[in-house]
């Protein structure tokens, strides 16, 4: 009895990570926001949030788990945007420091700006994740589009974040 259940738990398990491999979000269509949020740590996130922006997609972009040691000027710098768009359109946050704290740095930051539409980027891989967190940090009547970077993530990358996306949604549904 006991052997069956945890042979159909781990089927469960095994096919719930089949599913999450395979079905990897793409980037969004044009779709239009009221801003763009990035959270750093992978190539072409960045590049991809300045992109909506400029391509008017979205009135500014939020930069979540910026390093405290990177200056405004060099972040502009480093990732080639002009100090129109910086001082305009752009705003960096310093105080995430995980995916759990990205969300809580973007809720205050939507909610000092009033806003009510979103377009969430990261890496595929780390969508699923980022946007439980970030949407389970706003009030429910928030869109949020999501807008995968596409990479090509190896096993080990797809099966840590399939398990930190269990973690994550377990620990959601704890009470407080």
């Amino acid at each position: 009895m006991i052997l069956r259940f945890l042979a159909a738990l781990f089927l469960i398990y095994a096919f719930g990570f089949l599913a999450f491999a395979v079905s990897l979000p793409a980037p969004a269509a044009k779709t239009e926001t009221d801003a763009v949020i990035v959270l750093t740590g992978g190539q072409g996130r960045i590049a991809r949030g300045i992109e909506v922006v400029e391509q008017g997609m979205a009135k500014e972009m939020f930069v979540s788990g910026v390093d405290p040691e990177v200056k405004p000027a060099e972040f502009a710098e480093q990732f080639e945007v002009s100090n129109r768009l910086m001082n305009c359109c752009v705003t960096l946050g310093f105080l995430a420091v995980d995916t759990r704290s990205n969300a809580g740095e973007v809720a205050q930051w939507m909610k000092e700006k009033e806003f009510t539409s979103a377009r969430l980027v990261t890496t595929d891989w780390h969508m699923a994740r980022a946007h439980s967190e970030v949407s389970g940090s706003l009030p429910a009547d928030t869109r949020i589009v999501k807008d995968a970077v596409v990479s090509h993530p190896d096993l080990a990358t797809l099966f840590l974040e399939y398990n930190k996306l269990l973690a994550s949604e377990i620990s959601q549904g704890l009470p407080v």
